[in-house]
């Protein structure tokens, strides 16, 4: 019943601002920012955010915006970031979970790595369909977006102080099993995302795990750079 509470709270469309607003940032926001942001009083935004944070979907803490400390630095001020647990309802009750789990550590033991690549290769492909593998940055940030994965921009200081841009993804879909078996979910997920992709165009996907990210991103292929 907690989830349905949770997911429930997010039907007010001023709350759903305030929440895409918040979890796209990924870092913490304040009241004044998201209520910029979502077009509403502060105040507002404020009963908004703490109900949020009431039914979980999200965290909140204080510190002060100025990064000043000390006299004079101002009052702290209430932040908001997505919270780490996972939402989900399903009616009836099913547990996918459960048998995700349970097919990854049977593929894990017997060593199967490798043919759950390719598998996940050709779903990534059959999901492309017949289009054209991905042209550039933007239409692999779509095609991310599309499947939850939440893609943004990075810059990257590369040879000769040159900048680069990656696209980096703020959520993983297979969170929850990949943190029981990373090497092998991962590996899938590179996999998928490849073949999602495709590995002649003007992207290509690699491995560049960071905490609290999804362990791929996608940066122009070397051939397009050169």
């Amino acid at each position: 019943m907690e989830d349905i509470e949770a997911i429930a709270a997010l039907q007010d469309p001023v709350r759903r601002r305030l929440y895409e607003y918040v979890v796209a940032q990924g870092r913490e926001v304040g009241r004044n920012e998201a209520a910029e942001a979502a077009g509403v009083a502060r105040t507002l935004a404020a009963h908004h955010l703490d109900r949020l944070a009431e039914v979980g979907l999200l965290e909140s803490g204080s510190r002060r915006l100025t990064g000043r400390s000390g006299p004079g630095a101002g009052r702290p001020a209430k932040v908001y970031t997505r919270a780490r647990a996972e939402r989900a309802v399903s009616l009836p009750a099913r547990d996918y979970r459960t048998a995700a789990e349970l097919l990854a550590e049977a593929a894990e033991q017997a060593g199967l790595d490798a043919g759950l690549c390719t598998a996940a290769r050709r779903r990534g492909e059959a999901l492309r369909g017949s289009a054209a593998p991905c042209g550039g940055l933007d239409e692999a940030m779509e095609m991310l977006a599309a499947r939850g994965y939440e893609p943004h921009l990075e810059g990257v200081e590369g040879v000769a102080g040159e900048v680069a841009r990656v696209v980096r993804m703020r959520n993983c879909p297979f969170h929850a099993v990949a943190e029981r078996f990373p090497p092998l979910v991962c590996g899938m997920n590179l996999a998928l995302l490849e073949g999602l992709l495709g590995t002649d165009g003007s992207v290509r996907a690699r491995m560049d795990a960071r905490p609290g990210e999804c362990c791929v991103v996608v940066e122009a292929s070397k051939s397009n750079i050169d």
